[in-house]
Parts: structure tokens; sequence; C-alpha cells
């Protein structure tokens, strides 16, 4: 058992926000998950986003329950998109006015974790005061039990169950509506610029319930990983030597290939990018700079003067 947190006056506070798109064979494994915390969260909305399969009816039957639980409705035209899943996050952080919190996070609604997540992170963020993001590593299920997900990378945070730094997220805008996804990628690389540092850690799981889908989706899914790729500003070559890696990825072979077309398709038909020029030139020099250190050299060094209180009394 962890050990307890200090005095009141001095906890840490957090809030959640959640999207849920028909996630009824799910959503209440997440609040069981949420409500076995540790520490819990001084407010959590859960937004339903146009959901038609009993989602509502399950997070409102908790919501009575329990006064920080909050649910909203969104209504909107039919089926899933990336756009809707953020604009309904944006929309849950609107109801945060009144509490008070020094971490927002994100959860989605098909996951389960540990019962000292979230104290976790928030120890973890008293221990590094540069860090503006954290989360855990993702779990998903193969051969019966969970494992660790292949992408999984302590420098890239997932957006399934992470924490920000309040000061971090408002000095990023939040997260932003994107045409193919890639919040998390966005996040965080903003949160760099901007002087933060942002970090994953392994030995906190995410058990993810409802991972990729196979067949006709897994393709799918893959030809829009290049869309994304392109709409961040990957360079061409860039993005060959990235499917070359992705070609052992299921399905083997076809999902590189898949990758570059989806690319390739953005490419050819010049569509704008996602993201603003000084974004992704920040990133195409860290990526090239992993590559070659004296690219590195180019990018000033971030400003580091952050001073925070101290949440917990006995780290």
């Amino acid at each position: 058992m962890a050990a307890p947190v200090g005095s009141a006056s001095h906890a840490p506070r957090y809030v959640l926000m959640t999207a849920a798109y028909n996630e009824a064979a799910n959503i209440e494994k997440t609040i069981a998950t949420v409500l076995g915390q540790t520490i819990l969260p001084q407010r959590w909305v859960v937004v339903s986003d146009n959901s038609t399969d009993g989602t509502d009816e399950i997070v409102k039957k908790y919501a009575v329950q329990y006064d920080f639980l909050r649910f909203l409705r969104v209504n909107r035209p039919p089926g899933h998109s990336f756009r809707s899943k953020v604009v309904a996050l944006q929309q849950a952080a609107g109801l945060f006015d009144g509490a008070a919190y020094e971490f927002i996070g994100n959860l989605d609604a098909d996951i389960t974790l540990e019962p000292t997540y979230f104290e976790e992170l928030m120890r973890k963020f008293e221990r590094d005061r540069a860090l503006g993001i954290v989360s855990g590593f993702v779990h998903e299920q193969k051969t019966g039990e969970f494992r660790t997900r292949k992408s999984n990378r302590t420098v890239s945070v997932p957006h399934a169950a992470q924490l920000v730094r309040r000061e971090c997220y408002e000095s990023i805008g939040g997260y932003a509506v994107l045409k193919y996804g890639g919040e998390d990628w966005y996040a965080q690389t903003c949160a760099r610029m901007n002087g933060w540092d942002a970090e994953s850690i392994p030995s906190l799981p995410i058990f993810h319930h409802k991972p990729t889908g196979t067949g006709a989706n897994l393709l799918g899914h893959r030809y829009r990983l290049g869309k994304l790729d392109y709409s961040f500003g990957s360079h061409p070559l860039f993005e060959a030597v990235k499917c070359l890696r992705h070609m052992s990825d299921s399905p083997v072979v076809l999902g590189g290939i898949l990758r570059m077309l989806g690319f390739l398709s953005c490419y050819m038909l010049r569509e704008p990018r996602a993201v603003p020029a000084s974004l992704w030139l920040f990133f195409a020099k860290n990526r090239w700079g992993a590559l070659f250190p004296w690219l590195a050299q180019l990018q000033p060094a971030p400003p580091r003067s952050k001073s925070f209180p101290s949440y917990f009394t006995n780290t």
C-alpha cells in the first residue's frame, strides 16, 4: 500500500475528463478503476459522444451516487471521428469551473488502472518540476494476458491515461482538434516547445480493454497513420525510413505499405498541414537530431525557470 499523503492542505488535486462513444461494454470497469484510486479526482466529467448503446444510462447511474462525477451528453451526426472526441473533451473541460486542481487528465473509456496510478503520477510531478505531461505504459491483451504495447516509449506519452500539469495545459492551449487524431503527440510536442518535459513510466501499466481492431479496421488504421504523419509535417525520406521500420507490424509488410500510401495520398494532393510550421520544424530537428547530434544544437534550449509548491509532505 502506498504511503499516505500529507495533510489536506498539501494534498495534490486533479480533475479528469473522458470522451465515451458506445462504451457500454467497458465504461463500468473504467468507473470502478477511478473509484478505487487512492486519491480521487476533484471532478471527473464523462462525456457521451453521441453514444447509442446504453453508455449514458451506466454513467448516469454512478453520477447520482458520486458528487465528483459529472455526466454530459453531446449530440452530433452519427459515426466516430477523432475530431469529435477532442471536441467532447473540450466541452468536458468547460465543466471544471469551481474545482480546485493542479493537474488535469484524460482517461479513455476502456481503461483500467492499478489503485495507486494517479497518486504515482502526481508523485512523479512532485519529484520533477520540469515535467509537464506524464503517463504509464499501455498494455493490451494478447493470447489471454496483458502485455506492454510494442510502440511504448518513455519519450512518447499516450493519451489513454495521462496527467498534465495545469500550467503546462494552459500554456499549450489544451488538446487540439485534429482531422487524423494525434492529439497526444501534438500536446507533448507543444509542451516541449514551451520548455516542459513529457514522459511515460514503464512501471505504471495502463490496461487497454479495446485495442485497435483487426482486419479491415486495422488496415484503415495503418493507412490513417500515414495521413497523420503527413499532417504533422513528416518529411518523405523520414517517412520512408519509418514505414520500413514498421514492416513487421501487423499486418506484416502490408501495414508498412499502407502507411506509406496514406502519407503519399496526402502528399500528392498537397493537403494543408495540421500543425504550425514552427511545431513540425521543432519536431523535425529533434527527430533528425537523434541521428545527427549537431542538428540538435540548432534548436535553442527552452527556459526551465519553474517553481511549484510541495503537495506531498512525506516524499
